[in-house]
């Protein structure tokens, strides 16, 4: 069977109006193949108010976010209402069960991991990475978060291009993601 290893996803939220996702863009099939440089894998959902990225096989990520986005519809948006909604269907459905992917998932009050084995997981601090260079990206931002007063942005780019230098299957494609500020927005249409 072929196998295409998982990517690095970061997540950094630094407060309501500083929130960012991003990822790499390599897909490698196998052991000794990169079959893409460029894929994005983090995206906004949900008029703009979610943002969502995954580690894992693409086709199974695609299906899952589409999954969560009608789960936050039917929540009206609840975040962590959707997450616990979509982890018991995922753990639960014969068809689901096989998925192979994990999710971040964020919004201005929460951040969270969604896992196929129906865990939701909020982390202790507001900065969380997954997938094959994940525990490189978490170093990194973990210590950025802590020890600077970088944007969410910041170091989620930094992180990942630590990341980079060292997992084998992540690259230095980074797409970023970032939740606009609600409040300049409200002042905006006044």
């Amino acid at each position: 069977m072929i196998q295409f290893h998982a990517t690095t996803i970061c997540a950094v939220r630094r407060g309501p109006n500083d929130v960012a996702i991003g990822g790499d863009g390599q897909v490698t099939m196998g052991e000794t193949s990169i079959m893409k440089n460029s894929a994005k894998k983090v995206k906004k959902i949900y008029g703009g108010n979610v943002l969502t990225g995954f580690a894992g096989t693409v086709s199974d990520a695609f299906s899952l976010t589409e999954k969560f986005e009608k789960k936050l519809e039917e929540h009206g948006g609840n975040l962590k209402r959707a997450a616990v909604d979509l982890a018991q269907m995922w753990r639960s459905d014969h068809g689901m069960r096989n998925l192979e992917a994990l999710m971040i998932v964020a919004d201005q009050d929460d951040l969270l991991v969604i896992s196929g084995t129906g865990e939701v997981i909020r982390p202790d601090q507001d900065v969380v990475a997954i997938g094959s260079g994940g525990n490189y990206a978490y170093s990194a931002a973990s210590a950025l978060f802590n020890h600077t007063e970088m944007t969410a942005e910041e170091i989620v780019r930094e992180s990942l291009s630590i990341a980079a230098s060292i997992c084998v299957y992540t690259n230095d494609h980074i797409t970023v993601e970032k939740l606009e500020d609600q409040s300049k927005e409200a002042e905006d249409g006044e």
